[in-house]
């Protein structure tokens, strides 16, 4: 009994480091785009890989980042506190998570299709890599979206089994999309990043030249989302879905100003949530109502 009872201690330290509650950033945009390869409703079977396939890629990807900085995590007062660099967890024990969760992505792409199945050693090395980025380019947050962008392309081969030009917008949108939230997310670290020598915009540029950088990202990645209404042709509530997301984007950038950054947490967190949710809601229902 007891040592069950460690085994979903350590599963629980390994959540928490690792934020699956973030998985809301890409997983919406996956599943639009499984409803957008359908045009309509996936099958349960479908549905079911595809989630499994997400959330064990990104929780894979997260550990490998977990484990590759837990040094670095260590000298940070905000993150020190974390399960690696605290001694609560081993870092065979997350290894252990790293092997079995990519399995498990493995066996999901298998399941879906074969050219999931071939293209999923490239996506775990994609998204192992993004964790050595910021050693030695300002550019880790734009590799950040890259890794968060083949949920939806993922999404896409899994229902069509090829590749075609709407999943290319999505993902296109997304990498964008998330690079800005990160380059917010990072004026946390600004000085750590200096004092350690890693990598980050906001280290290299000021706060307020970070946040234009950000807006005009934002921007071109909400021009983006507006690529699979005229190569699927979709209806009014998409492009209603695009007019409340660009509304959304306004508020989460009047929340933060260079000499006031205590709404990071909201900006970051709960807007960029609201963001992908909104986007999957009005996508789907477009399809729905059309068919």
């Amino acid at each position: 009994m007891g040592s069950i009872r460690n085994f979903f201690l350590k599963l629980g330290l390994i959540f928490g480091d690792i934020k699956l509650a973030h998985s809301l950033f890409a997983l919406p945009f996956a599943l639009l785009a499984a409803f957008l390869a359908k045009n309509g409703v996936p099958s349960l079977r479908e549905f079911f890989f595809i989630l499994l396939a997400m959330v064990a890629a990104r929780s894979g990807a997260m550990a490998v980042n977990r484990l590759a900085d837990a040094g670095f995590d260590a000298r940070n007062p905000r993150t020190s506190g974390r399960a690696l660099p605290s001694g609560r967890l081993r870092k065979m024990e997350m290894a252990v998570f790293i092997i079995v969760s990519f399995a498990v992505f493995v066996f999901a792409a298998y399941s879906l299709n074969r050219l999931c199945f071939l293209l999923s050693p490239v996506a775990i090395a994609w998204v192992c890599f993004y964790s050595l980025t910021k050693r030695f380019t300002r550019l880790s947050h734009f590799v950040l979206g890259m890794s968060l962008a083949i949920a939806p392309m993922g999404a896409w081969l899994a229902i069509k089994g090829r590749f075609d030009l709407a999943p290319f917008f999505l993902s296109a949108a997304v990498i964008l999309w998330v690079a800005g939230f990160d380059i917010l997310y990072s004026f946390q670290d600004i000085e750590i990043d200096r004092r350690q020598g890693l990598y980050s915009i906001p280290r290299f540029m000021s706060i307020s030249g970070s946040l234009w950088l950000v807006r005009g990202l934002h921007s071109a990645s909400l021009v983006l989302l507006a690529g699979p209404y005229f190569v699927l042709h979709l209806g009014p509530v998409y492009v209603a879905g695009l007019a409340v997301i660009a509304a959304l984007f306004v508020w989460e950038h009047s929340l933060l100003k260079p000499d006031d950054l205590s709404k990071l947490d909201l900006a970051f967190f709960n807007m960029n949530g609201w963001i992908s949710v909104t986007f999957m809601v009005f996508g789907i229902i477009d399809i729905l109502v059309r068919k």
